[in-house]
């Protein structure tokens, strides 16, 4: 697909294009799906079948769905017990809150090492409070994404440090994985990219920034009209959270059926972790929703089984546009590597990477194969192979400086395009946490990001 040179990006730059104008994230990336179809020489409509098939026939995109789906029902047994507006109405509204909020939310993410689990969990249990502050879901969802990849790549004994590591001991000059992984935890203090993002998150959420482009525009609406979404704006979920408070036979209990919960989660999260190596998210979910259900079927809030069955319909219609999200952005994700418009990126740059702009080509490199495929795990496959090897070659085969700054332009690369792009799963499971519109997740953070990725290439080629 080389042969196609440029147009191997016309995807991405149609479902950028008609994101930013038309604000529906469905028709611009389905428009974009089939516009790679065609790219591929697939007759119109069969292409798109086949596409389908092929993508999401896997393992891995029925595991976000399953999480995407137990989060909707999560949070509709959360409406059901009625714990949302018991946990608002216990909330305090009072001078200063609005800045608790936003640090609560800004430190959970600390807390929930995990790109899915942290916005989902978090986005559940910050947003009533939010609300009730009058924070713009667009903000929420913009400190739920910049907390996740983020603060994971960060965090060398995760799964996020294991794979890095493997990519790095590829390379002939790394004697083993766990040297990979000490070049690894060498590379952090040079991974400006999410170290600069945590730190301006920080002090936007202290209002020692003020904000600026689209965010400020939502800070004004709220102010104005106390509209937490756009007008006409489409949240992934959480649409009906402020609904009136339900008839329940008794009062609804915050430890009981909110905060055991989130403890189960939170607990048998980290249980699987330490005794598996990874977090087992789905059981996760499944166990705090059997937890609920059977709470609240003991304390009679069941009027029969259908009832409760009419619960789990409502919480997966709930996140339905969140999921044709995800399908769409991974029909695109696997249309963009058809056409090998990351290789394309390369080679227009490869011949540019010199010791001198090596470490910041590198990054921009890796932002923009981030950003077109949404996936930062891609990226480093990717660009690892390339980069580092120039790097090695640069530094006479030693372990140097030059390559811990190397492998963290790769890392923070990465976290760019998970952060910013509006076809990364993380970005799409953030606009859910929150309850925002993904378009509006997406526009308002990207300057954000943008301004970040600036300062990181301006530190590297000082360096």
């Amino acid at each position: 697909m080389q042969e196609l040179g440029i147009w191997t990006l016309l995807p991405l730059l149609t479902t950028l294009l008609l994101a930013f104008v038309t604000r529906s994230a469905l028709i611009s990336m389905l428009v974009g799906t089939f516009v790679g179809t065609l790219l591929l020489g697939s007759m119109p409509g069969a292409g798109l079948n086949q596409l389908f098939q092929a993508s999401l026939g896997n393992a891995d995109f029925i595991w976000i769905c399953e999480i995407v789906v137990l989060i909707g029902i999560l949070f509709a047994l959360f409406r059901r017990a009625d714990v949302l507006n018991a946990l608002a109405a216990r909330f305090s509204g009072g001078h200063g809150s609005r800045r608790k909020v936003e640090l609560s939310a800004w430190c959970m993410g600390f807390v929930i090492v995990d790109d899915y689990f942290s916005p989902l969990l978090t986005g559940s249990v910050i947003r009533p409070m939010s609300d009730k502050a009058k924070v713009p879901r667009e903000k929420l969802a913009f400190i739920l994404d910049s907390t996740t990849a983020s603060v994971c790549i960060l965090v060398p004994f995760t799964a996020w440090g294991a794979y890095v590591a493997s990519l790095i001991a590829q390379n002939d000059a790394v004697a083993s994985v766990n040297e990979g992984l000490m070049i690894f935890i060498a590379a952090i203090p040079y991974n400006f990219y999410p170290l600069l993002l945590i730190a301006f998150t920080f002090f936007i959420c202290l209002g020692v920034i003020p904000d600026f482009g689209p965010m400020r525009t939502a800070e004004r609406r709220v102010r104005a009209t106390g509209a937490l979404v756009r007008p006409g704006g489409k949240p992934l979920s959480g649409a009906d959270d402020g609904m009136p408070a339900v008839n329940r036979k008794s009062p609804p209990s915050l430890l009981i059926e909110l905060a055991a919960p989130v403890f189960l989660l939170i607990g048998f999260g980290a249980w699987s972790l330490i005794a598996g190596g990874s977090v087992m998210i789905v059981e996760a979910f499944m166990l705090a929703n059997a937890y609920l259900f059977v709470v609240l079927a003991v304390r009679g809030e069941f009027v029969n089984v259908s009832d409760a069955a009419d619960v789990i319909v409502n919480g997966t219609r709930s996140v339905m546009e969140a999921l044709l999200i995800v399908s769409l952005a991974y029909a695109l994700n696997a249309v963009t590597a058809e056409l090998q418009a990351a290789n394309y990126i390369i080679d227009q740059f490869a011949a540019y990477l010199t010791p001198a702009t090596v470490v910041a080509l590198t990054f921009v490199l890796t932002s923009l194969i981030s950003f077109s495929t949404g996936t930062s795990w891609g990226a480093f496959a990717l660009m690892m192979p390339v980069a580092l090897p120039l790097a090695f070659e640069f530094s006479g085969g030693e372990i140097t400086p030059l390559i811990f700054q190397t492998v963290a332009a790769v890392a923070g690369g990465g976290i760019f395009g998970d952060h910013s792009s509006p076809v990364s799963d993380t970005s799409v499971l953030a606009s859910v946490g929150a309850g925002s519109d993904h378009i509006d997740h997406v526009v308002t953070q990207l300057p954000y990001a943008v301004f970040i990725a600036v300062l990181t290439v301006a530190l590297y080629l000082v360096l």
